[in-house]
């Protein structure tokens, strides 16, 4: 391991503390638009292992790869006690065939992930099964971390208008229209959260993909409602994760790009000062 002169999680006064943590997480983007090689991660790992405390694989990119590939890229995630997330790999499978869930755990059991992420947008999940979805999950030894987006379609919206008691309600129609409801997303996601679901993802999509346009109302209601502890934030630039830690402190969880874990772990630190703009940017500070 490295020696940074400028951190040491076993110092009590750290901003958090060693792996594996529960809050102040860095989850890491893993192949997606380009393939990874095992060197390449080996170096990420080695470099700045000690600020990464997960790798998620993005856009079902793993369903390409083959599987020894795979169980080695998470062989040597464990190694640098880093957790691995199945990202939306479930996305094309489940939609194909939602009873293929027990076998879709198994699998990523065998190939050595330890999260299993629900898009529930995506997915296009009725509540109930989501749920139930989570309970295998976790019955089946795994970590469950459904994702959601404040915008649903609003035929999924249950009508909440005056009715007689046992009355029957006509099925909304479906539609492509989508709603902003981060009332609704905090309901389901406690919902979830009832049900075992370790941690809630939320979709930087209409809530922090950009920092101009960054939803601080919706954000500090999710934070208020489901706690710092339970909530992961995707943080698309480094300003995003300035935002954040900014407004939360350093232990917000935060899901970003391999290339920003660095200027993350600088943002997160207690001694660089109220201006971090000089780091962003730079790659490495390993002494």
């Amino acid at each position: 391991m490295a020696a940074y002169r400028w951190k040491s999680f076993n110092d009590e006064e750290e901003d958090r503390p060693e792996k594996p943590r529960r809050y102040g997480v860095t989850e890491m983007r893993g192949p997606h638009y380009s393939l990874f090689s095992r060197g390449v991660l080996e170096d990420v790992f080695e470099s700045v292992g000690q600020f990464v405390d997960g790798l998620k694989f993005c856009g079902g990119s793993h369903t390409l790869m083959p599987k020894t590939y795979i169980k080695e890229v998470t062989d040597m995630a464990h190694k640098h006690n880093v957790y691995v997330s199945s990202g939306d790999w479930a996305d094309q499978m489940l939609r194909q065939d939602p009873s293929a869930i027990k076998e879709y755990i198994e699998e990523c059991k065998r190939l050595g992930f330890d999260t299993i992420e629900l898009d529930v947008a995506s997915l296009g999940l009725p509540e109930e099964t989501l749920l139930r979805y989570v309970r295998l999950i976790k019955s089946g030894g795994l970590r469950a971390k459904p994702q959601f987006s404040v915008k649903f379609n609003k035929s999924d919206i249950a009508f909440t208008g005056d009715r007689a008691f046992g009355a029957y309600v006509i099925p909304a129609p479906q539609t492509t229209e989508m709603v902003e409801d981060v009332d609704l997303l905090v309901r389901r996601a406690e919902r979830c959260l009832e049900a075992g679901a370790d941690i809630i993802m939320i979709n930087a999509d209409d809530l922090c993909r950009q920092a101009d346009s960054l939803r601080s109302d919706m954000i500090a209601k999710i934070v208020g409602r489901l706690g710092l502890e339970k909530t992961m934030f995707e943080a698309s630039n480094p300003k995003i994760s300035e935002w954040f830690i900014k407004r939360y402190g350093p232990k917000v969880n935060l899901f970003v790009d391999h290339s920003q874990v660095m200027d993350l772990e600088c943002l997160r630190g207690r001694n660089l000062g109220q201006n971090h703009s000089s780091l962003l940017g730079r790659s490495y500070f390993l002494l």
